[in-house]
C-alpha cells in the first residue's frame, strides 16, 4: 500500500514562452536544472517513453515515463510505467515576453517508508528541491536567452 503526496511549485522567467518551451521539451536537458535528476533518456524506437534516473543521498531510483499529454507552449503531462511511482504536469503560461512555469508531481511513498518517516518533512523536503530546480531553470533559460 502506497501514499501518494503531490506538490505543486512555479517560477516567472523573464524569457518568451517559445525559448522555455524549447528547453522544457528536450526531456534529456532536465539534469541541467534538476538537482536529483541523473539522467533522462529518451527511447529512440518511442520518443513517448523515457527511462529517467533520481540520484540523492546515496539512493538511486529509475523508473520508465510515458508523455500523456503534449500541447506546445501549454503543457507536458507524463506518468511513469514502471519503476518509481509518479506523474505530474509542467505548465506553461505565456506573458507576452515572460514565462510561468508550473510544476506539479506526484509520487507513492511505500507504507513501510511512510511510517518510518513524517511525510510533512519530506514533503518540505522535496518541494523545496523543486522549487530551488525552477529557480535554477530560470537562470538557465536567461543565461540561453542571453547567448
Amino acid at each position: 500500500m502506497s501514499n501518494w503526496l503531490e506538490h505543486s511549485v512555479q517560477v516567472e522567467v523573464d524569457v518568451p514562452i517559445e525559448t522555455v518551451w524549447s528547453l522544457w521539451s528536450d526531456l534529456e536537458q532536465m539534469p541541467r536544472w534538476m538537482k536529483w535528476i541523473d539522467s533522462v533518456k529518451v527511447l529512440e524506437d518511442n520518443p513517448e517513453l523515457s527511462r529517467w534516473k533520481l540520484a540523492t543521498g546515496g539512493l538511486e531510483f529509475t523508473w520508465l515515463s510515458r508523455i500523456l499529454k503534449l500541447v506546445p507552449q501549454q503543457i507536458i503531462q507524463w506518468e511513469s510505467v514502471d519503476g518509481l511511482p509518479n506523474r505530474g504536469a509542467i505548465r506553461f503560461y505565456d506573458r507576452q515576453g515572460s514565462s510561468i512555469v508550473k510544476m506539479t508531481v506526484s509520487y507513492a511513498i511505500p507504507g513501510f517508508l511512510g511510517q518510518l518517516m513524517d511525510n510533512l518533512f519530506l514533503g518540505r523536503v522535496v518541494e523545496s528541491t523543486i522549487q530551488a530546480d525552477l529557480e535554477r531553470f530560470r537562470e538557465y533559460a536567461l543565461n540561453v536567452k542571453a547567448q
